[in-house]
């Protein structure tokens, strides 16, 4: 009846963390932990989120634990409609970064909705708006070419090489092992695993 989501959008990502923060706040008893490493704005790539709405509906779900709110959804008209459906199913919502959350389960009906409700509706705002001036940021820093990846400039052969191995299946780890290149020296190097997460997300970011 206990169920903790745990999100990563990538692999370089360790969910552990986040696992252990929500098993801090967890006194329900035994939980069954969900993990997943997909995009929060749109449920339609995501499997697990798809099978945990099945599960509320069919009423197996009492409580459900996430790190932070944006776990769930950073779209705020996505994540005011997953709220409703926990509601409609009586399934409490627990964060370990939202724990100010908690006392709104406190308060008698019908307030509890009302203050619910608005809680929410400025938190959505609020997450939506920081996630979209994230991206605009991003997207400039790309379109620009004014990232810089550590100390080595990454050419454009580079990132073309990186997302047709991404496009593939490859893995971060496998395609920083695959991928090399020259600096202005000639000297040979092998492109980092961060270098490549950015390249993949930054071409996210311009396609979504």
């Amino acid at each position: 009846m206990i169920r903790i989501l745990i999100r990563t959008s990538t692999e370089d990502q360790n969910p552990e963390n986040q696992l252990r923060d929500c098993q801090s706040i967890n006194s329900y008893g035994e939980a069954i932990v969900i993990k997943e490493q997909q995009s929060a704005w749109s449920d339609k790539l995501r499997p697990k989120m798809i099978e945990l709405k099945k599960e509320i509906r069919a009423g197996k779900v009492k409580h459900l634990i996430v790190w932070d709110f944006d776990r769930l959804f950073r779209n705020r008209k996505k994540f005011k409609d997953f709220l409703k459906l926990l509601v409609a199913y009586d399934v409490k919502l627990h964060s370990y970064r939202q724990q100010w959350f908690e006392e709104l389960h406190k308060i008698p009906a019908p307030w509890n909705e009302i203050v619910s409700d608005l809680m929410v509706n400025v938190y959505g705002h609020m997450a939506e708006d920081e996630s979209k001036k994230k991206s605009d940021r991003v997207k400039i820093a790309y379109k620009n070419r004014t990232q810089k990846w550590g100390r080595k400039p990454i050419s454009k052969r580079v990132e073309v090489d990186v997302l047709k191995l991404h496009q593939e299946g490859k893995s971060v780890r496998e395609i920083a092992s695959t991928i090399v290149y020259w600096d202005k020296s000639r000297n040979q190097h092998k492109i980092s695993k961060s270098a490549v997460h950015k390249i993949i997300q930054l071409k996210k970011r311009t396609t979504s």
